[in-house]
């Protein structure tokens, strides 16, 4: 089963160092995991990195007992062959051919890759995401005893005292029934110091409106002493500074890739969302907490970060009054809701983001950016990772032109146009 999925995922032949042909049908037919390694051999944090990873790979392929169920692939963004072939030397597992270059994309994308190095592991029958920070894996459990590394519950990995900024400390069983925040930031960081400055004031709205409701604070800080006055001007709890062990058991829970970070969880320790900090700006009187994703976003300067984080459908239409954007709101909403409740019930992350965007200077900026046509209404599909654009230029835009140019999009039938 796991063979002809991971066909599907990497092809059918891999290389390795000695230019030999590695048949994937084989490799998926004993594997349970396989760790995806992004990088490029002019990186220097890639090439220090891969000397930890062949470390970890040669002792775990020594002494694991599950050493048969894991494999790694290397999946480079090098431009030239030469650096790419010595890079491959180095390694004892094989790579995606170099020549591949759509598959390579198409992995960057579904994998959310945003920096490298990055080594991601993926269930080899699913492709789900078992763990998404491999490096802390590698860091963390050099003797691989954590095999396969998927996620714990939330309760598990933040057992332990917290504190309070007046020294006092509470245990972690004490969020229990609680909505909690789990922030990750650091002082020496300016969007963090900003963000919390917000945060502050969300976090006693949220309180006085009567919800259990608690932040924890996952510090990124570069010394306790740093961490000790970052944390003083906040009210709510941290994970110990000294506590290394846990907060980067946190760090790896949640696959944090930057910072500042905020994630919410529901009262049963699940994630309601990763974007908590473009909802606390966006939302200063915390009307939607706790923020549930809401199917269909307004374009706006502070929730555009998100088109950086894979495949948006963006319609652009007439409309330089709030209220106008309504209408085309609802006519994608049922799309959207009926895309995400597939994949919900599947358990993965919806593979489309939607946003309507009126006319004002960023949406400007964005056609401008990305090339789009003058016209008004305009339905596109914008995949800024993968520098590539699809557009759908039609008289009318209607639910049927939505939902077929969706689902050509997802089925891989249409063909991108460069950003």
């Amino acid at each position: 089963m796991s063979s002809e999925f991971l066909v599907s995922l990497l092809g059918e032949r891999l290389v390795n160092s000695e230019k030999a042909e590695v048949d994937v049908q084989s490799l998926g037919a004993r594997l349970s995991l396989v760790g995806l390694f992004f990088g490029c051999s002019l990186n220097g944090p890639c090439k220090q990195f891969n000397g930890s990873l062949c470390e970890f790979y040669s002792r775990f392929k020594k002494s694991s007992e599950h050493k048969d169920k894991l494999e790694i692939v290397f999946i480079s963004s090098d431009q030239d062959q030469k650096h790419w072939q010595d890079f491959l030397q180095e390694m004892p597992w094989p790579a995606l051919p170099f020549k591949d270059r759509h598959k390579k994309m198409k992995l960057w994308n579904k994998y959310k890759v945003t920096s490298i190095p990055s080594l991601v592991f993926v269930d080899a029958a699913t492709g789900k995401v078992v763990c998404r920070n491999g490096l802390l894996v590698v860091r963390d459990d050099p003797k691989g005893l954590e095999f396969p590394w998927g996620p714990k519950p939330f309760v598990e990995v933040v057992a332990g005292p917290l504190l309070r900024n007046n020294r006092q400390t509470t245990d972690s069983s004490s969020l229990e029934g609680h909505y909690v925040g789990v922030y990750f930031s650091a002082h020496w960081c300016p969007p963090c110091r900003s963000l919390t400055r917000v945060l502050v004031e969300s976090y006693r709205t949220i309180k006085e409106s009567g919800h259990k409701f608690e932040i924890v604070f996952v510090s990124a800080d570069r010394s306790e002493e740093s961490f000790k006055q970052y944390f003083s001007e906040m009210p709510w709890l941290a994970v110990p500074y000294s506590d290394e062990a846990r907060r980067s058991r946190l760090n790896r829970l949640y696959g944090i890739q930057g910072i500042p970070t905020l994630i919410l969880l529901d009262t049963e320790g699940h994630v309601v969302t990763r974007q908590g900090r473009v909802e606390v700006l966006n939302d200063p009187e915390c009307r939607l907490f706790p923020w549930h994703p809401r199917p269909v976003l307004e374009l706006n300067e502070s929730n555009a970060v998100q088109l950086h984080e894979g495949p948006c459908l963006v319609l652009f239409v007439d409309a330089e009054e709030e209220g106008e954007l309504e209408p085309a709101k609802e006519l994608i909403q049922p799309i959207a809701e009926k895309l995400m409740a597939k994949y919900k019930a599947k358990e993965e992350e919806t593979p489309l983001l939607f946003f309507v965007a009126g006319e004002d200077d960023m949406t400007d900026s964005l056609r401008d950016y990305t090339n789009l046509p003058e016209a008004a209404p305009l339905l596109t599909i914008l995949d800024m990772s993968a520098r590539a654009k699809y557009v759908r230029d039609v008289e009318e835009i209607t639910p049927a032109v939505v939902e077929q140019f969706v689902g050509e999009f997802l089925a891989e039938k249409l063909k991108p146009e460069p950003i």
